[in-house]
C-alpha cells in the first residue's frame, strides 16, 4: 500500500511539474520592453481556461507540439481551412471574403485586415457564423468516445448477471449509487426509471470531463460556461416538460393563499422556474474554472518573484489543489446530477396526494 501511494504521489507531482512547464511555454506572455519584462498574467490564465481553434500541447508557439483545428464558418457560403493560417495575425482570404482572428473571436474584414474598435477595445466588424471544430469539441468527442467504450466493455463483461471486469465493478458502483441515493429519493419509485438514464448520462459526462480537464495539455470542458448552459437547459427541458398539472397549479394558483398574495408570488415562482437550472449552469463553471485559475496563480508567483522559497511554496501548494481539485470533479458531477434530479421530482411530484 505505502509503495503504491509514493507511485501516485509522484505521478501527479510530475503532472504538476508538466503543467508548470506547458503553461509557461505556451501562455506567458511578456511585453517587449526592454528594461521591464512583465508577465501578463490576466492573459496567461486566460488563455488557459478558455476555448480556441488549436490545441497546443507543449513547447513556444514557433516550436512546440500544436494542433490546427479545422475552421469552419457560414458567410453567404461555405468556409473550410485550417486554423494555421491565422498564426501570426494572418488574414485569411475565404471563397465569400476575407477574415482576421482577434482574441480567439473571428471578424470578417477587408483585404488589409482593419478592425474598428470601439471604446471598450471590442471590434465592431461583423462575425460569420462559427461552426468549427475547437479543442473542448475534440475533448468532448474523446470523452463521449471513451464512455461508449467503457459502458460497452463493461456490458460484455457480464456473466451470470455479474460484472468480471474491475473497472466495470467500480462503474456499476455509481450507477445503483445514483439509483439508489439519487433517483429514487429524489424522484420516486414509480417514476425514476424515466429519468434514470439522463442523470447517469450528465454524471458520468460530466465526471470524465472534470478529470481529463486536471490532465495537463487538456481542454477544461467544464469550465466552459457554454457547456455547463446547455447540461442546465436539458434539465430545464426536462423538468418542464414532464411537469405535473399539481406542479403548475400549486406554481401559480397556490391553494390555502389569499388572492391578492397569489398574485405577488407568481412572478416570483415564474422567475424562479428560470433561475434554478441557472444555478446549475454557474455552480459547475465556477467550481471547475476556480481550480484551474488558482493552480495557474501558484504557477504565476514562480516568475513574477522569481524566488526559491516561492518555487517551493508554489509547488507544494499547487499540487495540494491538485489533488483537491480531483475530489471537486467527483463532487461536482454529484450536486449536479443531485439538484438535477432534485428538479425534476419537484415537477413530476403530485401534489394533490402528497405521493410520488
Amino acid at each position: 500500500m505505502i509503495s503504491k501511494k509514493i507511485i501516485y504521489s509522484l505521478f501527479f507531482f510530475l503532472f504538476f511539474l508538466v503543467e508548470s512547464s506547458n503553461t509557461t511555454n505556451t501562455n506567458i506572455r511578456m511585453d517587449k520592453d526592454k528594461k521591464n519584462n512583465k508577465m501578463d498574467i490576466a492573459s496567461t490564465i486566460f488563455n488557459h481556461v478558455s476555448d480556441s481553434h488549436e490545441w497546443h500541447i507543449a513547447g513556444t508557439h514557433n516550436h512546440g507540439i500544436i494542433f490546427s483545428l479545422p475552421v469552419i464558418l457560414w458567410n453567404d457560403g461555405l468556409e473550410f481551412f485550417s486554423s494555421s493560417k491565422f498564426s501570426c495575425e494572418n488574414i485569411v482570404k475565404g471563397k465569400y471574403g476575407y477574415y482576421k482572428m482577434f482574441r480567439g473571436k473571428i471578424y470578417k474584414t477587408n483585404n488589409s485586415g482593419r478592425l474598428y474598435v470601439d471604446s471598450k477595445g471590442i471590434p465592431k466588424n461583423d462575425k460569420p457564423w462559427d461552426f468549427s471544430i475547437t479543442k473542448n469539441v475534440i475533448s468532448i468527442l474523446m470523452s463521449s468516445f471513451l464512455l461508449c467504450y467503457l459502458f460497452i466493455r463493461m456490458k460484455c463483461s457480464y456473466l451470470n448477471h455479474q460484472v468480471k471486469w474491475n473497472l466495470g465493478i467500480v462503474l456499476e458502483f455509481f450507477i445503483l449509487f445514483i439509483r439508489d441515493e439519487i433517483a429514487i429519493p429524489n424522484i420516486g419509485n414509480k417514476k425514476y426509471k424515466t429519468f434514470l438514464p439522463f442523470l447517469l448520462t450528465s454524471f458520468f459526462f460530466i465526471l470524465i470531463n472534470n478529470l481529463m480537464g486536471i490532465i495537463p495539455g487538456f481542454p477544461n470542458v467544464t469550465g466552459n460556461i457554454n457547456v455547463t448552459l446547455v447540461l442546465a437547459i436539458m434539465t430545464f427541458i426536462i423538468s418542464n416538460i414532464n411537469a405535473s398539472t399539481s406542479y403548475w397549479k400549486h406554481t401559480f394558483c397556490m391553494p390555502g393563499i389569499p388572492m391578492g398574495i397569489r398574485f405577488l408570488l407568481a412572478p416570483i415562482e415564474l422567475i424562479g422556474i428560470f433561475i434554478r437550472p441557472l444555478t446549475l449552469c454557474i455552480r459547475l463553471f465556477a467550481n471547475i474554472t476556480a481550480g484551474h485559475i488558482i493552480i495557474l496563480s501558484f504557477i504565476c508567483l514562480i516568475f513574477i518573484f522569481k524566488n526559491f522559497f516561492i518555487a517551493g511554496f508554489s509547488i507544494i501548494f499547487g499540487f495540494f489543489i491538485s489533488m483537491l481539485e480531483i475530489m471537486v470533479a467527483f463532487l461536482q458531477a454529484f450536486i449536479f446530477t443531485t439538484l438535477s434530479a432534485l428538479l425534476i421530482g419537484m415537477s413530476v411530484k403530485n401534489y394533490d396526494n402528497e405521493t410520488h
